[in-house]
């Protein structure tokens, strides 16, 4: 039997009522083809963990859902990926806005499957190695927008702030040594960027 979260339950409830029936769907396939897959709210949003690591997600959102493998980049068959086709959203399929947007189940368990075999193996992703010329460009992790925006104030504030003030939040959050210290410092970061406040706010004169 699959091992539901109550947590993904009530944000499957609380979905846009066309957002509904793709994550049931997705979380269907999930589970058939995954027995041991762990449910899991990180971010917000629904996550599928297998073997102690992430697998992959899915989010809704007002006018569209978004379904996002963790390990994309190491996919062999990612040709059959719709995102190229389609408006981009986070994730690789693109906006979802319903199930026939999805691609056929037999493309979905493959992509599944594979997934699973990269953590049943252990393989990481590849650290990323900073080009010279983005040097100065800041790279926003998709779960921090995906937390932020659900505070206005908070995703004005951080829009607003300079290179470095967003640096230093990104920064603090994303080095974060385990999941439940990145997830509170996610919380306490909304928090201060939704009155206004730069990560070290308690040092400025």
């Amino acid at each position: 039997m699959p091992k539901n979260n109550s947590h993904i339950d009530t944000y499957i409830q609380s979905a846009q009522e066309f957002a509904k029936p793709i994550l049931l769907h997705l979380r269907t396939l999930i589970h058939s083809t995954c027995r041991d897959v762990e449910e899991k709210m990180k971010w917000s949003f629904p996550h599928f963990d297998y073997k102690g690591e992430m697998m992959c997600s899915m989010a809704a959102f007002k006018n569209h859902c978004a379904f996002t493998f963790w390990k994309a980049s190491l996919l062999k068959d990612t040709s059959k990926l719709p995102d190229a086709k389609r408006e981009k959203a986070m994730g690789q399929f693109g906006r979802i806005t319903s199930l026939s947007d999805l691609p056929p189940d037999a493309i979905i368990i493959n992509l599944i499957k594979e997934a699973m075999q990269l953590n049943e193996k252990g393989i990481k992703l590849p650290t990323r190695k900073k080009p010279v010329s983005e040097k100065n460009e800041l790279i926003v992790p998709d779960f921090f927008i995906v937390a932020i925006k659900k505070n206005k104030k908070a995703f004005t504030a951080f829009d607003n702030f300079s290179i470095s003030h967003r640096k230093e939040y990104i920064t603090w959050i994303t080095e974060a040594k385990t999941e439940l210290t990145r997830n509170k410092r996610m919380a306490q970061a909304i928090e201060w960027l939704a009155e206004g406040k730069s990560r070290n706010w308690k040092y400025e004169q």
